[in-house]
């Protein structure tokens, strides 16, 4: 009879997962609560002159949140490898409902880029950025090699998504899939050199492709007073409204631009009526929680054992935090005026949707996996 003290040990394949970032889960919800809040102050003048209730707007955005609340819980739960498999079927599906734009898409204020589907209106240009960042990730997890034709069938879907964005005509979502590109590409261990004259191209390709209202942006952007009443009336608007918050803010409520002075003061402009209701204060904890958010992505990224994860950690990460960077620097006049939503804040359900599934997708990754040993007795 074989001694009790010793005994076989079997290692099984199973893993435990430990607990995901619950930092990360805070500070998303403290987002979503401003952003509701914001809403609903900079929202009901607007929805009253338009005879609507005034909850309109935080009602539907609610709605998107408990929806985009399911899908965060949902993709939290599904390993994050899952993507890389599926990386450029998912690519093909976004092209398809961008073709959908193209023939059948609903024109706003100049732009077509929503798909109208019964009651449901959505933005799949916004589904583009995870798209980009799922098959970069998968592309450069395997061959960092850009110049090779392997690679090909990461680089078509995505120059194919590209051209049929800015024909929308979106440039600043072309710009956050650039800059997130860019991103993925360093953080794999990309060559600097070929950033720098990718970027020099691009720049110089953009600058002869942009439509003549694009460049009117330009030039009003850096002189606003040029045409007050016009072209320069949202950028003017939005820097009372800075003025006006001071340092403290008029408090909740109170902001005066939000009464049909500002026109997107519940989307592109939410963080000037942030501004003037909150103040300077107000500005800085918004964006303390955005430079929260992107700390713990990159912790995320950072300690993350696979190189897919990795990646997928980061860009999902960089990503959020270059359109909330854009679209604070649009509202403070250091960037010209573009349709860029405040990820979490900003009204616009498909933003908060596909955000919070990209969140998903990082808590999952945040998840270590343990390898779980077993132990089998036998006397």
């Amino acid at each position: 009879m074989s001694n009790p003290r010793y005994r076989k040990t079997d290692i099984s394949n199973s893993v435990i997962l430990s607990p995901y970032d619950n930092t990360l889960v805070f500070i998303v919800i403290f987002l979503i609560i401003i952003g509701l809040l914001a809403i609903f102050s900079a929202g009901a003048p607007k929805c009253i002159m338009q005879g609507a209730s005034s909850t309109f707007f935080v009602a539907r955005q609610f709605t998107w949140f408990i929806l985009g609340l399911l899908a965060m819980f949902v993709l939290s739960r599904i390993n994050y490898k899952l993507y890389d498999k599926i990386a450029i079927p998912f690519a093909w599906f976004v092209i398809i409902l961008l073709l959908g734009v193209h023939f059948f898409g609903t024109t706003v204020n100049g732009a077509q880029r929503w798909l109208t589907l019964g009651p449901v209106q959505f933005q799949p240009s916004e589904a583009s950025k995870l798209a980009v960042i799922m098959l970069l990730s998968s592309c450069f997890s395997k061959n960092i090699r850009v110049f090779d034709s392997s690679q090909f069938k990461y680089f078509i879907p995505i120059l194919i998504m590209v051209g049929l964005i800015f024909k929308q005509p979106n440039l600043s979502m072309v710009i956050i899939l650039g800059l997130s590109s860019i991103f993925v590409y360093f953080a794999a261990g990309g060559s600097i050199k070929l950033i720098l004259s990718m970027m020099g191209i691009a720049v110089l390709g953009i600058s002869t492709l942009i439509r003549s209202f694009q460049k009117q942006r330009i030039m009003v952007w850096l002189n606003p007073d040029a045409d007050p009443y016009g072209a320069g009336y949202n950028i003017i608007q939005s820097m009372l409204a800075f003025v006006a918050g001071g340092f403290f803010g008029e408090g909740y409520g109170n902001s005066r631009q939000k009464l049909g002075w500002l026109p997107e003061g519940h989307t592109d402009f939410i963080y000037a009526v942030l501004a003037e209701e909150f103040g300077f204060l107000g500005c800085l904890i918004v964006i303390g929680l955005f430079l929260a958010f992107l700390q713990r992505g990159l912790l995320i990224s950072n300690k993350c054992e696979d190189v897919f994860g990795k990646l997928l950690a980061g860009g999902i990460t960089v990503s959020i935090c270059i359109q909330a960077f854009i679209n604070i620097s649009v509202a403070s006049s250091m960037l010209p005026a573009t349709g860029v939503p405040m990820p979490f804040i900003s009204y616009g359900g498909t933003s908060l949707f596909i955000t919070m599934c990209m969140v998903g997708i990082l808590l999952n990754i945040s998840k270590k996996r343990i390898r779980k040993i077993v132990h089998n007795n036998e006397q």
